[in-house]
């Protein structure tokens, strides 16, 4: 199977998983359900969860890595059906059809969004109930990823330096903490589930990979805004540009937002080289996520 096949595979697999995990769409608050499943099933590239079926296969073990991805993308979409309110990026449209607040209401948006939350840490308590230490630990990297310090803080800062003079120090701490500590959670929460011998000495060494992933598929994020349709994203074009958001387009121009992707990709690659383990397909998806178009 080439690289292409096993992600669709893995795809099809998360998305089957996902809508099983989701409650029936007319399930009472039916209003609700149906909201979750509009953000849920829109599509997306599950990147999250692919990054820790991936990492996984470094050192594969007997834990089976799909429910820790599908917290992963519970979590995911939350933040995106947030990131979407009025309140905050004001965008219409996410992964080709309406944001959740404009199909619905910005109350049912609020509510599906805060609704993800638990149900991470419900599959993942769930799932991997019969070893307690590891579902801690899962939770504990996943709780604290989402929280203050690293996800909401990053949207924190994103939200109160619009407008602003360009800076690097808080880009790249928005940077560090709205987009790559995802990442950097995904690859962890997935080496974890690998041999629990390779997990205790190299986690950190893993946590700097996804770390430098994260860094680069933000650059790419930034250049993509600028040099796409909104048919191609599937989300308004420009719009970073539009809102006053500092980006390292707008702070450094195309072609240093272009060498700081490809320089955080190599250091991803480098990071990876003493973890060891089977890490042919975690390489060529870090090439994907660089050469990627939307």
């Amino acid at each position: 199977m080439n690289f292409l096949e096993k992600m669709k595979t893995w795809q099809d697999l998360i998305n089957l998983r996902l809508d099983q995990a989701l409650h029936s769409a007319d399930l009472q608050p039916a209003r609700l359900h149906t909201a979750m499943r509009h953000s849920m099933n829109a599509g997306g590239k599950r990147l999250r969860p692919i990054l820790a079926l991936a990492a996984h296969e470094l050192f594969p073990g007997k834990h089976d890595p799909v429910p820790a991805g599908l917290a992963l993308e519970c979590i995911h979409t939350y933040s995106l059906i947030h990131d979407d309110l009025p309140a905050m990026d004001n965008s219409d449209l996410r992964r080709g059809r309406p944001s959740c607040h404009k199909a619905f209401d910005e109350a049912t948006a609020i509510l599906a969004g805060d609704a993800f939350q638990p149900l991470a840490f419900e599959i993942l308590a769930n799932a991997y109930i019969a070893e307690p230490e590891l579902a801690i630990d899962l939770i504990q990297i996943l709780a604290k990823t989402a929280g203050s310090l690293r996800l909401v803080g990053g949207q924190m800062q994103d939200l109160v330096s619009e407008g602003t003079v360009p800076d690097e120090d808080k880009l790249s701490y928005i940077h560090s903490n709205k987009t790559a500590a995802m990442i950097q959670a995904a690859i962890q929460m997935g080496f974890r589930l690998g041999s629990k011998g390779k997990v205790d000495r190299k986690m950190k060494q893993i946590g700097k990979v996804g770390h430098s992933l994260g860094l680069a598929f933000q650059a790419v994020d930034d250049l993509l805004d600028v040099s796409s349709t909104t048919t191609e994203l599937g989300k308004d074009a420009l719009h970073d540009i539009e809102s006053g958001k500092i980006t390292w387009v707008t702070l450094k121009g195309e072609d240093e937002a272009r060498r700081l992707a490809a320089g955080h990709t190599n250091d991803a690659r480098q990071f990876l080289k003493p973890v060891g383990g089977d890490s042919s397909f975690l390489n060529e998806l870090m090439n994907f996520m660089l050469e990627r178009n939307h």
